[in-house]
């Protein structure tokens, strides 16, 4: 006769039982951040709204110590948020998912990452590695990012240098204001979002037809609000139109951006300016949008006040009494365009930008103009300064071991 081992009533099987029932409910794999591999990544990015991870190493003491500190953070978490589908803390182990980690670029250890709605956020998370600044950081950016008006005259009263996307909705429950809130939730740091429900709205669309609509900086632009003509019901469709129009081409570099704009890894051509020049902006964005689109994927194009970024100008030998002027930032050497009024030349800033590509800046810089150019009397050693904007990176060693260190 065969008997069922775990029907029999023994002390010693009872003991037994309930030890592995205790080791495996404290066992530290099973708590805290969920573990995410190349199986679940993906399901677990389209299923949440929020996913927070830990890209870690065991080897790697960094990761050791913030483990777990992450993972009472996630426990945390998870009490305050219980709802399935707004927000998961991850981790992932790199040594064994190398296939993740190569996917989101991770170079150094421990990194963190923020996905929206299954899109990276421009930047990594870096600040402080506390549990409570973790939560306190997911409240955040939990947080709704669309402000209600109750009037429409509200809207002629905002006072924001971001642009705005205004949503005219019958009810807040309607399918297309979800989809509305979670592009807003993803492109919140460019844009401020608004939203009227019922008879705050009801003269600014037809009924169950809700509209959005983009309006410009109005510091920079005359534009009038911008009408969205695609689905309201889809979300890639909404997030890439949205996307575009908030994030413009040519962009402000600030002290508190520009570690974000570095990390995107593109050269910078920027125009500086005086502080209250409007006029050299205007015109170079018309520039940049006419002549140099091709060139987008390749260069970042901005403006900076020349007052605030003195430093790089006195790198470049220039000093206020010299703006506007143009120079590209390659993160290795800042090269000068030589006549800021040349611009207005067609083709003569793209080819500044070719230039870098081609390495003829840089070739010069070691031997002087191209003699098609200048004859060998004329010729001589130009001296680009290094770039200064790099120094405005995020340190690679903050909190963290890089692969080539090993």
């Amino acid at each position: 006769m065969i008997h069922n081992v775990w029907s029999v009533q023994s002390p010693r099987l009872t003991f037994f039982i309930s030890f592995m029932v205790l080791h495996i409910w404290h066992n530290p794999t099973d708590s805290g951040a969920v573990q995410l591999t190349q199986d679940n990544l993906d399901m677990t990015l389209a299923s949440n709204e929020l996913v927070f991870i830990n890209f870690y190493a065991e080897w790697c003491r960094f990761s050791n110590i913030l483990m777990p500190v992450f993972d009472e953070a996630s426990d945390k978490i998870a009490q305050e948020f219980p709802e399935p589908g707004k927000v998961v803390m991850g981790k992932v182990d790199c040594d064994k998912e190398g296939s993740v980690a190569t996917r989101f670029h991770i170079t150094k250890y421990p990194t963190l990452k923020v996905i929206r709605n299954g899109q990276p956020a421009k930047r990594e998370y870096r600040g402080e590695r506390s549990i409570e600044a973790f939560t306190n950081f997911i409240k955040k950016q939990l947080e709704d990012p669309v402000k209600e008006f109750k009037e429409l005259r509200e809207l002629n009263e905002i006072e924001s240098n971001k642009r705005i996307v205004i949503g005219y909705f019958d009810r807040r429950d309607q399918p297309e204001y979800n989809i509305f809130r979670r592009v807003a939730t993803n492109v919140k740091d460019d844009c401020q979002f608004y939203a009227g429900f019922g008879e705050a709205s009801r003269t600014m669309h037809p009924e169950n037809q809700p509209i959005i609509v983009f309006r410009p900086d109005r510091d920079r632009s005359n534009d009038l609000d911008e009408t969205y003509t695609g689905s309201l019901s889809n979300f890639d469709e909404l997030h890439i139109w949205v996307s575009e129009k908030c994030v413009p081409l040519v962009r402000e570099i600030t002290f508190e951006n520009a570690e974000e704009l570095t990390e995107e890894g593109l050269p910078f051509l920027i125009l500086f300016h005086a502080p209250d020049d409007k006029e050299s902006i205007k015109r170079f964005t018309e520039i940049v949008q006419t002549d140099l689109l091709s060139e987008k994927q390749s260069i970042n194009f901005l403006t900076a006040d020349g007052k605030k970024f003195a430093h790089p100008l006195h790198h470049l030998g220039k000093g206020e009494k010299d703006l506007p002027l143009i120079a590209i930032d390659s993160f290795r050497h800042m090269y000068l365009f030589p006549n800021y009024k040349d611009m207005e030349i067609p083709g003569k800033l793209k080819q500044f930008i070719q230039d870098l590509y081609s390495g003829k800046l840089h070739r010069e810089f070691h031997y002087g103009p191209d003699s098609d150019e200048l004859s060998s009397s004329q010729k001589a050693p130009t001296t680009p300064p290094e770039s200064t904007f790099k120094k405005l990176a995020p340190s690679k060693n903050r909190y963290t071991l890089l692969k080539d260190e090993l």
